[in-house]
């Protein structure tokens, strides 16, 4: 059995930190050594073909959080907090109402229980663009990129997977391949009957359409006990965003 890639910092209470598509650990590494301290063992987390993980070509909601209990069982870790941001959110709510025992609290960041139709379509024509067998730096990536994603944020999340697999040839961390053809899983919704019953939090940004006002009752549904809240001056990325004010609300929530 393959097992997720992950970084582990501090010492403490466990909390597992889940990365969105396209992401890697290395994305909550500032934040994560926030948590640490205030009495938390954080793991960073690397969800499969993402960041250090192995690639594979199965990949839906059910296996990541398969993954996620494989791992907890691999590092002796009998109950946990969970955050997970937009995919990682999604797995992290399949891995709650599968494993409830598993799960001390959960924070879900910006992504509801309910399908999301493919909206990454631009970004994966971009990175299929790139011929890294010619390109032999970060900036001429860049470049490349520009022409098919013009927000310089989302270049540079993207181009911190850039790594050079040997001497003059880079590489992406990210299984693109397999990943290009399961976007109707990234946006797949949790089964209809799954619910948790454990305390949990979900933050929105203020710019961000991902949580709107009409997910409540379905957020509700699936989680009874759920808070809704919203992080000021942020949109989908609110963790990197609007790092204090994600930080401080989590924070409370932890130690409520």
């Amino acid at each position: 059995m393959e097992l997720l890639h992950s970084r582990i910092i501090g010492e403490g209470r466990p909390l597992l930190i889940l990365h969105g598509f396209l992401g890697m650990s290395d994305n909550w590494k500032t934040l994560g050594n926030l948590y640490t301290k205030n009495d938390f063992q954080v793991h960073l987390i690397d969800q499969r073909n993402h960041g250090k993980s192995f690639h594979s070509e199965n990949f839906d909601y059910e296996t990541l959080a398969n993954d996620l209990k494989s791992y907890m069982a691999n590092h002796n870790i009998p109950k946990a907090n969970l955050i997970g941001h937009s995919m990682g959110g999604k797995t992290a709510m399949q891995f709650a109402c599968s494993n409830p025992k598993l799960v001390e609290k959960l924070i879900v960041a910006d992504i509801a229980p309910k399908y999301y139709p493919p909206h990454h379509s631009e970004i994966i024509n971009g990175l299929v663009a790139l011929n890294l067998e010619t390109i032999a730096s970060r900036s001429e990536a860049d470049n490349a990129l520009a022409s098919h994603i013009s927000n310089m944020g989302i270049r540079q999340f993207l181009l911190k997977n850039l790594y050079w697999v040997e001497k003059g040839k880079l590489g992406l961390r990210f299984n693109l391949p397999v990943l290009q053809y399961k976007m109707e899983e990234i946006g797949e919704n949790i089964s209809s009957t799954a619910t948790f019953t454990g305390e949990t939090l979900f933050l929105r940004g203020d710019k961000s359409e991902y949580i709107l006002q009409n997910d409540f009752d379905t957020i509700k549904i699936h989680f009874p006990k759920a808070t809704i809240s919203t992080i000021s001056n942020a949109g989908h990325w609110l963790h990197s965003e609007n790092p204090k004010e994600f930080f401080s609300k989590t924070l409370d929530f932890l130690n409520r």
